[in-house]
């Protein structure tokens, strides 16, 4: 007889697993894989369409809409993160107040963090440039996700950056799943010497 536990794991491995249920498994590794964990989500399509190559399509719209919702996730993670920084903000400004009141010296200050350096300003530039359409670099690696999060912390508008993080989204993982079945096949040979 097996445990509840047990009974767990099968129900989920046999839900999300492929190729019955690939589509549920890809839009949670394309989710996860666009919060600010390390997971990439186009090994999990490639291999998807590699057991159901009739499916390029509805993989591909599922990885763009599970990757975006990842994307709006870390959007909100900046926004949070910009909130309770001003909340510290406000927090010391109410100290130093207080202190002054009092007629005393104020508490020694946390150690504020420094928004001068030469990419804070370069970054910020950039984004106050192009604004939403910035996120249709939300893509790339390394810099995709943390650019969504930026995009929160600078308050950009929801719904535009939503529409831009999908554009590039979507392209990606035609592109690269395009090019890892249909042209990879074709040019492997000449670098197989």
């Amino acid at each position: 007889m097996e445990s509840w536990v047990q009974a767990a794991v099968h129900w989920f491995l046999l839900t999300f697993s492929l190729p019955e249920f690939g589509l549920s498994a890809i839009f949670i590794v394309s989710f996860v894989s666009a919060t600010l964990l390390p997971l990439g989500s186009e090994p999990a399509v490639f291999g998807y369409l590699q057991l159901a190559p009739t499916m390029f399509w509805p993989a591909v719209v599922v990885a763009t809409v599970g990757n975006t919702l990842g994307g709006i996730v870390s959007y909100w993670m900046g926004w949070a993160a910009h909130n309770g920084y001003e909340r510290w903000q406000e927090h010391q400004a109410k100290q130093t107040a207080h202190a002054q009141a009092q007629g005393v010296a104020p508490p020694k200050a946390e150690a504020q963090p420094k928004h001068t350096g030469r990419w804070h300003h370069t970054v910020q530039a950039w984004f106050h440039k192009l604004g939403p359409a910035a996120l249709l670099l939300s893509w790339l690696p390394i810099v995709g996700d943390p650019l969504c999060s930026v995009a929160g912390w600078l308050r950009l508008p929801l719904g535009l950056c939503t529409v831009y993080m999908a554009i590039g989204k979507f392209l990606r993982y035609v592109l690269m799943t395009g090019f890892l079945l249909w042209l990879w096949p074709m040019l492997l040979p000449y670098f197989q010497g």
